[in-house]
C-alpha cells in the first residue's frame, strides 16, 4: 500500500511539474516569423518601475524612447532610460555589438525571467528587434491608453533573426486620391511595425500632381487639383465647363523633409516617383506645350480616356496624355523636376514611371517622326526608350539612380536602370538576366489594390487577389542571379481608395503576406501556421484602430455550368475549421440551415444564393448575396 501511495505521489508530482511547464510555456505569433524562434518555459514580468539601460547613442536613445512612450501609454507604468553597456537584472537592455555574425538590420533577442536583452549591429537591428518585442507584449500594448491588465508579461525566447530581402516596400499612390502628411505617418506607423523599410510615394499622375516643384509652380497650382467625383474610377463624368476644380492637395518642400525625417527615424526611405512619359495629364493640365498633340487638358477627376479593348490588342488614348519624347524642351522641364526631387529626397533611387504609354496619338504626330528619322529609331518602343535613357541621363546627373515600371526594357534598357516588374515575374527576369538590379512587384501577387475577396462583397476593382495566393509570392526566380534581386513590394494603387479606413482595409492582412516573404527564410513559411498568426494580429489592429479586411473567412465560390439552363456551384474556404451555410429562398442562413459538403445545383426557380460561414457556431465570416443574373454570368449562361 505504501509503495502504491509513493507511486501515486510520483505520478502525480511529475504531472504537475509538466503541467506548470506546459502552462509556463507561452505561444507566439510574430509577423513576419523570425529567423530563428526558440519558445522556452516562463517570461519576464514588466515591473511597474522598469528601467531600460541603451548604449551612449542618439540613434538607439531615439528608438528607446519610442518604445518607452508606447509601453508607459499602453500601461501607465513609471519607466525610465538609463545610458549603460551592460545587463542588469529586471530590466530591458539595449546592446550594440561589433560581432559580424549579426547581418545588418538583424537582432538577437532573449528574455528569461529576470529581464530581457536585445542586440544588434546596427541601429536597425535594434529598431526591429524592438517591433519583435511589442508582439511578445500582449495585443494591448497597441493602446494609447492605460488598458486594464494586472501583469505584462514577455513569453520567454530565444530568437535570432534577420531579413532575407533588403529592399521591403508598399508602394502609396497618393495622386489618384491625395493622403496629408499626418495620413502619410500614420501609414509609416503600421507598415514599420511589421519591418517594411521602404515607402514607394507615386507622386504624380492624370489624376493629380502632388509634389512642389518650385521652379515650375502651375505644376501644384492646377495639377495638384480636380474636379470631385465621388463613385466608380473610369466611369466617372469629365469636368463640366467651368467647373472649379476643389478636390486635391500637395507636399511643399517643408512637408516632404518632414516625412522623410518621420520615416529614417522609423527606418524607412522613401522612394519618390514621377510618372512619365505616360501617365501625365496633370503636367499636361499645367504646361500644354509638354505634348505633341495641341489641345485642351484637364485634371481627371476618374474619367475614362484610356481604353482596354482585351483580346490581345493594345490599349490605346481618346486624349493624349504623354509628354512629348520629341520636343526638347521637355527635358529641360524634366531636368528642373529632377533636381528639386533629388534635393529633397535623400534615397538613393528615383522612380520614374515608364509604364502605360498609349502609342496612338506618336503613330501620327509629325514631331514623333521627325524625331524617329533623325535617331533612327525603327519603332515606338524605340521612341521611348530613347525618353527613358535621356530621363536616366538627367536622374543620374543628379547623383541618384534610375528605377522604372518594366515597361523602361521595351526598345532597350536604359544602361544603368533597375527595373520594378509589375506585369509578372517576366520582366524582372529579363533585365536580371541583362545585369540589372530588379525588385519584384508583380500583379498576381502583389497588387493589394485588387479585390480580396468575393466580388459580391468588394468594391469593384480591376481584378481579385486572395491573401492566400499573395502568400505565396517569392521575390527570387530560379535560374536568377540573387544579388541582383534587391526584394519586392506591395502596391497600393488609390484609384478606388477614397479614405484611410479603405486604405487599411486593402493593406491589412496582405502586406502581413508580404512581409514574411521578404523576411523570412523561404522554408520556414507555412500557411496553416500564418493564418493562424494572421488571426492573432487581428486583434492588434483592433487594438490600434487599424482597418483589416476579414475576407480570410469568407467563402471562394466556383460557378460553372452543366447546361444551358443548369448552375453548378463549388464552394470553398481559404482557412481550415469554417462551416458554409447557405440558401436559395431568399432568406438569410445561419448555422442551422444547410451546411456545403458537395458541389450545389442551383435551383430552377432561386433568384438569389446566400452564404456565411461559421466556427464553433458563431458566425465569423460576412453576408454574401449572389443573385441568379451574377451566376449566370460566371457560369458564362447568357
Amino acid at each position: 500500500m505504501k509503495k502504491f501511495v509513493l507511486v501515486f505521489l510520483l505520478v502525480a508530482f511529475v504531472f504537475h511539474s509538466y503541467c506548470q511547464q506546459a502552462k509556463g510555456k507561452i505561444e507566439t505569433s510574430i509577423i513576419p516569423l523570425p529567423t530563428s524562434l526558440i519558445v522556452n518555459n516562463g517570461s519576464f514580468k514588466l515591473s511597474p518601475a522598469l528601467t531600460v539601460i541603451v548604449p551612449k547613442k542618439d540613434e538607439i536613445k531615439k528608438i528607446a524612447d519610442q518604445f518607452i512612450k508606447q509601453v508607459i501609454a499602453a500601461t501607465g507604468y513609471k519607466i525610465t532610460m538609463k545610458e549603460g553597456t551592460g545587463t542588469v537584472a529586471n530590466s530591458i537592455s539595449f546592446l550594440l555589438s561589433t560581432d559580424n555574425n549579426i547581418p545588418d538590420e538583424g537582432y538577437r533577442l532573449k528574455v528569461n525571467s529576470t529581464g530581457v536583452t536585445l542586440t544588434a549591429k546596427n541601429p536597425a537591428g535594434i529598431f526591429y528587434g524592438v517591433q519583435t518585442l511589442l508582439q511578445l507584449l500582449p495585443p494591448d500594448i497597441q493602446r494609447k491608453f492605460p488598458a486594464d491588465h494586472k501583469e505584462w508579461n514577455i513569453p520567454a525566447v530565444t530568437i535570432e533573426d534577420y531579413p532575407r530581402f533588403g529592399w521591403r516596400g508598399l508602394m502609396l499612390d497618393v495622386s489618384r486620391h491625395f493622403f496629408t502628411v499626418a495620413e502619410v505617418k500614420e501609414y509609416i506607423d503600421q507598415m514599420a511595425k511589421y519591418k517594411f523599410n521602404l515607402l514607394h510615394l507615386h507622386l504624380t499622375d492624370d489624376q493629380g500632381w502632388r509634389l512642389e516643384i518650385k521652379s515650375l509652380p502651375k505644376l501644384t497650382e492646377v495639377g495638384a487639383w480636380r474636379v470631385e467625383r465621388t463613385g466608380t474610377f473610369g466611369r466617372l463624368s469629365k469636368p463640366e465647363p467651368g467647373e472649379k476644380a476643389t478636390y486635391g492637395g500637395f507636399y511643399t518642400h517643408e512637408d516632404i523633409k518632414e516625412l522623410v525625417k518621420y520615416a529614417a527615424d522609423r527606418f524607412v526611405n522613401i522612394l519618390p516617383e514621377v510618372d512619365v512619359p505616360g501617365h501625365s495629364l496633370a503636367a499636361l493640365a499645367s504646361y500644354p506645350e509638354l505634348s505633341c498633340t495641341p489641345g485642351e487638358y484637364y485634371v481627371s477627376p476618374g474619367d475614362q480616356f484610356m481604353i482596354w479593348p482585351g483580346g490581345g490588342q493594345h490599349f490605346y488614348g481618346t486624349l493624349d496624355n504623354t509628354i512629348c519624347p520629341a520636343i526638347e524642351k521637355n527635358y529641360e522641364f524634366l531636368d528642373k523636376v529632377f533636381t528639386e526631387v533629388a534635393q529633397l529626397f535623400p534615397f538613393g533611387y528615383i522612380h520614374m514611371g515608364g509604364d502605360e504609354t498609349a502609342r496612338n496619338f506618336w503613330e501620327k504626330s509629325e514631331p514623333i517622326k521627325a524625331l524617329m528619322k533623325k535617331e533612327n529609331l525603327k519603332d515606338l518602343d524605340e521612341v521611348q526608350s530613347y525618353f527613358v535613357k535621356r530621363v536616366e541621363k538627367i536622374i543620374n546627373s543628379k547623383g541618384k539612380k534610375m528605377i522604372g515600371w518594366d515597361e523602361i526594357l521595351d526598345g532597350g534598357l536604359a544602361p544603368n536602370a533597375a527595373v520594378m516588374s509589375w506585369r509578372g515575374m517576366k520582366g524582372g527576369i529579363e533585365a536580371a538576366k541583362l545585369g540589372h538590379e530588379v525588385v519584384m512587384s508583380p500583379t498576381d501577387f502583389a497588387y493589394i489594390d485588387y479585390m480580396q475577396g468575393d466580388a459580391s462583397i468588394e468594391p469593384p476593382v480591376y481584378a481579385s487577389l486572395r491573401l492566400k495566393k499573395t502568400y505565396q509570392f517569392e521575390p527570387l526566380p530560379e535560374g536568377v542571379d540573387a544579388k541582383l534581386i534587391k526584394g519586392g513590394q506591395a502596391n497600393l494603387w488609390t484609384e478606388q481608395v477614397y479614405n484611410t479606413r479603405h486604405m487599411q482595409y486593402m493593406t491589412w492582412p496582405r502586406a502581413f503576406a508580404i512581409a514574411e516573404a521578404l523576411w523570412s527564410p523561404k522554408e520556414k513559411r507555412n500557411w496553416s501556421d500564418f493564418a493562424k498568426r494572421v488571426e492573432h494580429h487581428f486583434g492588434r489592429l483592433e487594438t490600434a484602430n487599424v482597418k483589416y479586411s476579414p475576407a480570410i473567412y469568407d467563402p471562394i465560390v466556383s460557378v460553372s455550368k452543366k447546361d444551358t439552363a443548369t448552375i453548378l456551384v463549388k464552394l470553398d474556404t481559404e482557412i481550415e475549421g469554417l462551416s458554409i451555410h447557405y440558401s436559395f429562398d431568399n432568406s438569410f442562413p445561419d448555422n442551422f440551415y444547410p451546411a456545403y459538403k458537395e458541389q450545389l445545383t442551383v435551383p430552377r426557380d432561386a433568384t438569389t444564393m446566400k452564404l456565411i460561414t461559421y466556427r464553433n457556431n458563431k458566425p465569423i465570416g460576412r453576408m454574401m448575396v449572389l443573385t441568379l443574373a451574377e451566376l449566370k454570368k460566371r457560369a458564362g449562361i447568357k
